[in-house]
């Protein structure tokens, strides 16, 4: 980044820099596969018109890159037909995830148990917890913290 702006980024409010392009990385960067939800989604909106807002900050009060792109009224049909009355990025049972912390970095899986006891890490805080079942069929126990609910 520094040899394409001129200057270190730091980790400040970035994506206002005046570079000619807007770039938004949702993930599969490097060795990680972007989700296919994502991808389907992306593709099925290839060649609307779209606004992209690169604008990212990863401290306290975080603020996420956004794609905007305008809901044509065939698309708004089928999306008001897939409404089925779940609520979406609520972390249960069943949820889809993915974790966003190392060994298991970027690994999709789908959320087994809740368990509402706290647990103790190797740290000794005590945490909430969660057990994912990884696409290979691995099972692990995380920190609720470390995953992020992939909407589908």
């Amino acid at each position: 980044m520094r040899e394409l702006l001129g200057y270190e980024l730091g980790v400040a409010i970035t994506g206002s820099e005046e570079i000619g392009i807007t770039l938004v990385i949702t993930e599969g960067f490097g060795s990680i596969a972007m989700a296919e939800q994502t991808f389907a989604l992306l593709k099925a909106r290839e060649g609307m018109k779209t606004s992209i807002n690169g604008a990212t900050q990863i401290r306290a009060g975080v603020v996420r890159p956004e794609i905007l792109i305008p809901i044509v009224p065939e698309v708004a049909e089928t999306a008001s037909e897939a409404v089925d009355g779940t609520a979406e990025g609520i972390l249960e049972v069943g949820s889809s995830v993915r974790i966003i912390r190392e060994p298991y970095f970027g690994k999709l899986g789908r959320v087994t148990e809740l368990p509402v006891e706290l647990q103790n890490l190797e740290t000794e805080a005590r945490v909430r917890v969660l057990r994912v079942e990884l696409k290979d069929g691995q099972q692990t126990t995380l920190p609720r913290s470390n995953v992020e609910v992939i909407e589908e």
